[in-house]
């Protein structure tokens, strides 16, 4: 008996959905070319079987054939994952080699991007491979090598805890809106525990006493990569600055604490061998950065997020002294009496370090080099934060700027809107559970902080999609937590040098856009000319807001002044940006709306002094 027309059908439309279904997981997996190809060929071969062989069968028959077809798609799925690759320089087909560049170790060359605009030195190394015996120790310099060094590559990503292809694919689809239909993005960028490396982005030609950007990643110490679009250097080396970047330690390899290693240590350290990096690889800029065209009295650090952090714990270690002049910083610190984030005390730190060895089974140093870095990677402890070592960071850091013992003659910093949203949108918070839920950063002055900001549910103009837990307090909720872990580290780190007659600029970013609008991050591609990478997602009024805050951090870079030396910030008609030390109550808006206004939440940073201040007590 032949199969009916209408049963013909739903095979065909079941089929289908079946073949859409694993296309989605093909192309949020990732998976390579030829994956795609068996794909096609196994439904095909399916199809032909059914029709020549299995439409006449029962339905008994036709269901071990239909589920060996969907074993064999899962086979595909799992085998033709993407592979790690290393990400090229520049998005050239066939760069042209600069010029060979002598450094400390030997020569290099680097690449020239479309234009030749910009030279482009990728992948240098400032440290030695901190694996096997240097694993948890001090950076230590680099080897040199003979011939000259092809630098046109990325290096591998520091180790890092990754989650699945397809939750990084859909993270990147309702978190940022970055994500677009492609075949050229099957691979992931290598990873590996040597990753000690910096890369130099430089305006094209001879120069001569250039000033620095050196940026450090953010990713909460636990991740991040140097290549990411979103501080890409090119735009601002175009702008005539040097840009740098650099890798360091993440996670378990870079905040990692011990008695063991602090007793074998020379100095006595442990916990911030990631800080250590970071402040390697500004020493070997600072020694090298002449052959670029740099000057080395003119270099400014800068960060985002944990690389805030970080720049802040750069500022008041004694081993950083005359590597830098000027300091940026965007939506993170750790001046605060108690930092809400990336900061934790030695005695948490230790504690932390001993149950690792405990879930290892590791009872020396010997055991704990020997953990394949794969497995040691994905330790159930937490390392997301710095300490007091002693050494890197000598003493709680509010200390040192109330000494005047910090590193920095000048700072621009500042804060977004929505900075905690994306790391609340788990929790739901309600009326009856407010208070509660704030006490972890209000303490006992969680209730004044419930009159200052009344129950109010999320705007759903910023609610993540169906991931946002919601509740008729959230938004209200978002808006203390904002300012705690992010905003108010910025306005008592301003306070702070205010007091010692540092110049501080204090800036607020407001512009909504169509990825992560004024979100945590929502600022990076702006200031640093990114706009390009994911241009779908912006409007000719982004690019105009990209333009003058790109002016402000060159003029930053240049004189410590984002206004500009001897210029207005572009014409004049954009408002002059004001000192914090002369206006402490105002703050540069970079928005719709573009100039000084009223610091927000003020009211509430002058109550979170009040429960820092018992702290202290």
């Amino acid at each position: 008996m032949e199969q009916k027309p209408k049963m013909k059908k739903k095979f065909i439309v079941f089929a289908l959905l079946f073949l859409l279904l694993f296309a989605a997981l093909f192309e949020l997996g990732k998976n390579t070319l030829w994956g795609w190809a068996a794909l096609i060929a196994l439904f095909v071969l399916a199809f032909v079987l059914h029709k020549k062989v299995f439409a006449k069968r029962k339905f008994l028959v036709r269901l071990p054939a239909f589920l060996l077809l969907l074993v064999c798609a899962g086979v595909l799925f799992r085998f033709s994952g993407p592979p790690a690759k290393q990400i090229p320089a520049v998005d050239v087909k066939t760069p042209e080699a600069t010029g060979v560049v002598q450094v400390a170790q030997g020569d290099l060359t680097g690449v020239y991007n479309a234009d030749k605009s910009v030279e482009v030195y990728a992948g240098i190394p400032f440290a030695a491979p901190p694996v096997g015996e240097l694993r948890w120790k001090e950076p230590q310099p680099p080897e040199s090598w003979d011939g000259v060094r092809v630098c046109d590559t990325f290096a591998p990503r520091s180790m890092q805890a990754d989650s699945s292809v397809i939750m990084e694919t859909l993270t990147r689809m309702v978190g940022y809106h970055t994500f677009k239909i492609s075949l050229k993005d099957n691979f992931t960028e290598a990873m590996s525990e040597d990753s000690l490396y910096l890369n130099i982005w430089k305006p094209a030609g001879d120069l001569k006493d250039c000033p620095v950007l050196f940026f450090i990643h953010g990713g909460s110490l636990t991740s991040g990569n140097t290549s990411y679009s979103e501080y890409n250097g090119e735009s601002l080396a175009k702008c005539g600055i040097i840009v740098v970047n650099c890798a360091y330690r993440l996670g378990v390899f870079g905040y990692y604490a011990n008695e063991l290693l602090q007793a074998e240590s020379p100095n006595g350290t442990t916990g911030n061998y990631g800080l250590l990096d970071q402040i390697a690889a500004l020493r070997w800029v600072h020694d090298n950065i002449a052959s670029f065209g740099g000057d080395p009295d003119k270099i400014t650090i800068a960060g985002e997020s944990a690389g805030s952090s970080s720049v802040n714990a750069v500022c008041v270690s004694p081993l950083a002294k005359g590597l830098f002049r000027y300091a940026i910083a965007e939506s993170s610190g750790i001046a605060a009496v108690k930092p809400y984030h990336t900061f934790r005390t030695m005695q948490s730190a230790l504690k932390s370090g001993k149950a690792l060895q405990e879930e290892f089974g590791a009872n020396d140093l010997e055991s704990l080099r020997a953990i394949p870095a794969e497995k040691l990677v994905y330790t159930k402890q937490n390392n997301s934060a710095m300490t007091v070592d002693g050494y890197a960071i000598t003493e709680q850091p509010y200390r040192t700027y109330e000494k005047g013992n910090n590193n920095e003659k000048a700072l621009m910093n500042g804060f977004n809107v929505h900075e905690a949203d994306f790391f609340t949108f788990m929790q739901k918070v309600n009326t009856d559970n407010y208070e509660e839920a704030l006490q972890p950063v209000l303490g006992d002055f969680a209730g004044q902080a419930v009159e200052l900001y009344p129950p109010e549910p999320v705007d759903p103009a910023y609610k993540l999609a169906i991931v946002e837990q919601g509740g008729d307090a959230k938004g209200a909720f978002n808006k203390v937590y904002s300012a705690a872990w992010f905003s108010y580290s910025h306005y008592v780190w301003s306070n702070l040098l205010a007091k010692q007659k540092t110049p501080v600029y204090l800036y607020y970013f407001t512009k909504d856009n169509g990825s992560l609008g004024n979100a945590h991050g929502g600022e990076m591609p702006y200031a640093y000319g990114n706009l390009r990478a994911h241009d779908w997602l912006y409007t000719d009024e982004d690019y105009a807001l990209s333009e003058l805050m790109m002016d402000c951090w060159v003029n930053f870079v240049r004189s410590g002044d984002p206004n500009g030396e001897y210029a207005p910030l572009v014409d004049t008609a954009v408002p002059y940006w004001v000192q914090f030390n002369a206006a402490p109550e105002k703050v540069y808006e970079f928005g719709e709306h573009i100039g000084m206004v009223d610091m927000p939440d003020l009211e509430l940073f002058r109550l979170l002094d009040a429960y820092q201040l018992a702290l202290k007590e």
